[in-house]
């Protein structure tokens, strides 16, 4: 396997890696849980 093969495969699927979580984030369904998590500090 040429090492810039492997570089690239890498690089794909980081950059996959990263959409994925972005998805997550800001998937409407996670909403209400971020907000709730975002008030933690607040809250004593």
């Amino acid at each position: 396997m040429d090492m810039n093969l492997l570089r690239g495969l890498i690089t794909a699927l980081s950059l996959g890696c990263f959409v994925v979580i972005v998805i997550w984030a800001y998937a409407p369904r996670n909403k209400a849980r971020f907000d709730e998590d975002a008030q933690l500090p607040f809250k004593d």
